[in-house]
């Protein structure tokens, strides 16, 4: 299934996209795609609905993230054996781990302000896992029957916050719309090899980041099992897996978005974004 909510921010309802390529409203099936309704028993039910028994959403309505009402917004740094290349940082012997802050969390298409003062604001395309049923200590031969779907996420990240600030990333990666996600929420049954998905990501149409979720240092699978080590996953929570080469950051000399530009960015299979980057304004 692709999963979607759409509507107004903040008041978001859920749908699905059936083979036609038609959103289909899902509010009478359930309140939201946040929580339990994220789970392998709920969404059992959602996919053996006949999708053309559900009502068509007129119009064209704004697409918010793929997911609701998230709690824990878990980043992997430095995932892609190419991007820790290109930053000329060591191979972790261990995954990086840092939150983003549920808060920035917008849709696809959304702005992405530029923060107040930044002058080091980067782009990430990514894959994000959506946790589904969850728990803790997850064997890595369960972890993917722990996973509700993936989607994409632009990590955006202001480096000078990230590294410059002292403390932790994660100054750098929770301002306020940093976190677009989806356009869909893909399950797990859609995605044939989670491990070898196309990525990419453009701004004003110049292509700068041509990767694979192939160069990944720790996979999906093994990232849920790992991180539940550490923390309980419950369902509808977000882990962001790491980005491939091609940043702002990796440049020479470094390239930092100003104002006025428009992302897009996108994963084989999940769907694409396009979002226009616009400064900060009190």
């Amino acid at each position: 299934m692709k999963l979607v909510r759409y509507g107004a921010f903040g008041e978001e309802k859920p749908g699905l996209l059936d083979s036609t390529g038609t959103l289909r409203d899902l509010s009478g099936q359930v309140p939201d795609l946040a929580g339990k309704a994220l789970g392998s028993a709920s969404l059992a039910k959602l996919k053996a609905l006949d999708p053309a028994s559900l009502p068509a959403v007129a119009g064209t309505p704004r697409i918010g993230a793929c997911v609701g009402d998230v709690r824990n917004f878990i980043a992997v740094g430095l995932n892609f054996a190419d991007h820790a290349a290109e930053t000329g940082a060591a191979i972790p012997a261990e995954p990086i781990l840092f939150n983003k802050a549920p808060n920035c969390i917008v849709g696809p298409n959304d702005d992405v302000i530029i923060p107040k003062g930044s002058v080091k604001t980067d782009w990430e395309v990514e894959l994000a896992i959506v946790i589904g049923d969850g728990g803790s200590y997850i064997a890595e031969k369960d972890a993917m029957a722990a996973i509700a779907g993936f989607c994409v996420c632009n990590d955006v990240s202001e480096r000078e916050f990230q590294i410059e600030r002292g403390g932790q990333w994660a100054k750098g990666k929770g301002c306020p719309t940093f976190g677009p996600l989806g356009p869909w929420l893909v399950t797990t049954d859609e995605i044939a090899d989670v491990q070898d998905l196309g990525m990419w990501l453009e701004i004003d149409g110049e292509r700068v980041q041509n990767g694979s979720t192939k160069t990944m240092i720790f996979g999906a699978a093994y990232l849920v099992h790992y991180i539940s080590q550490f923390m309980r996953l419950d369902a509808g929570d977000v882990i962001t897996t790491g980005t491939p080469p091609g940043v702002g950051l990796g440049f020479k000399p470094p390239r930092f978005l100003k104002g006025g530009e428009t992302v897009s960015l996108g994963i084989d299979g999940l769907g694409t974004q396009k979002q226009k980057f616009v400064p900060y304004k009190g």
